[in-house]
């Protein structure tokens, strides 16, 4: 045997011992903001169909809920990225000079609608400030309803308080109610019998991106690489999840959420793709997760105008767009 096999030999047991140190897989955790659902489905995706895992990430999901608070966990370091909610409150963060970033949009338009009954002359968007009852929720009373105030002229003494059941509003058809594109048109045609009429908000100009990435500063200046493979595997997993075979993401997503159904995951994918909720605008030519400084700008404008946040904010600070507008995943669309 000669001295070069001999060597290239106890070179390649060298290598056999130390690459599984150092190729292993980063740990990173991702915390979502509610109970699993096709909302979800992209990041499930991307750990089912191993996005994550070809770029180095070993990705642990975990599940938000009506217990569970997210932000406060990525505020002390408990978790990497946590799925947000639109960018009020990344420019929340900003007002109160937390460093959170938002990396990516995993949604391109903010899924909330208003609903109401067909044929009761509430068929039309410039319809529904004439509706006897607003049912909106605390949360969005102090959000969207601000901008569709000053935007549209619908009367704050008409806005009563959703409890998340559609009982109140199935009864009294002159109502409107808040909801999900995703979910409440669903549970309304199930418990009422009927399909309301849909008006999502970001058609008529309420622009915020949605399911938003957050991350905090610190992992984006020590973890740069981390951060890329996490958002360009998510990118790879929304367009599997919408165009190719999603069936073991929704294994996995009625594993975690036990009470969702193959009829209600069918109805949220097929709305998110109609409306364009996660592909649509930006991302035809940047890819999924696409964010634009005039989209944002817009956004803020219309925040400040309703009163919703403060002028002069420094909004550059709530994200960056270090990490998407790369076109990665455009190949996978069908």
């Amino acid at each position: 045997m000669s001295r070069n096999f001999i060597a290239f030999a106890g070179f390649a047991a060298f290598l056999g011992a130390t690459a599984p140190a150092a190729f292993a897989a980063e740990k990173v955790t991702f915390m979502t903001n509610w109970l699993a659902q096709p909302e979800h489905g992209g990041y499930y995706q991307a750990l089912t169909d191993g996005s994550y895992a070809a770029c180095g990430l070993d990705v642990a999901l975990l599940q938000g809920g009506p217990q569970v608070s997210g932000r406060p966990l990525l505020l002390a370091g408990k978790i990497d990225f946590y799925m947000g909610g639109n960018m009020l409150q990344a420019f929340d963060a900003v007002q109160q000079n937390i460093p959170l970033r938002i990396v990516a949009a995993g949604f391109q338009k903010e899924p909330q609608v208003l609903m109401s009954h067909p044929g009761q002359g509430l068929d039309t968007w410039e319809d529904l400030p004439k509706a006897e009852q607003y049912i909106i929720g605390d949360e969005g009373a102090q959000s969207y309803f601000q901008w569709m105030v000053a935007e549209y002229g619908f009367d704050p003494a008409r806005r009563v308080p959703y409890t998340f059941n559609p009982a109140s509003f199935i009864a009294n058809p002159k109502s409107i109610q808040q909801g999900y594109i995703t979910s409440e048109p669903y549970a309304v045609e199930k418990a009422g019998g009927f399909k309301p009429n849909v008006f999502l908000l970001a058609d008529y100009g309420f622009s915020t991106y949605a399911t938003t990435v957050e991350v905090m500063q610190k992992t984006i200046d020590e973890r740069p690489e981390a951060v890329q493979c996490f958002v360009d595997g998510s990118a790879k997993g929304w367009y599997n999840y919408l165009y190719g075979d999603n069936e073991a993401a929704n294994d996995m997503i009625k594993k975690d959420n036990p009470d969702i159904t193959d009829e209600q995951i069918a109805f949220s994918i097929r709305q998110m793709k109609d409306y364009g909720i996660v592909d649509s605008g930006d991302t035809e030519k940047l890819g999924i997760g696409a964010m634009t400084d005039a989209h944002i700008e817009d956004f803020y404008a219309r925040m400040v105008k309703a009163k919703v946040v403060p002028a002069g904010l420094d909004i550059k600070k709530a994200y960056t767009l270090q990490f998407v507008n790369k076109g990665v995943g455009l190949e996978l669309r069908k």
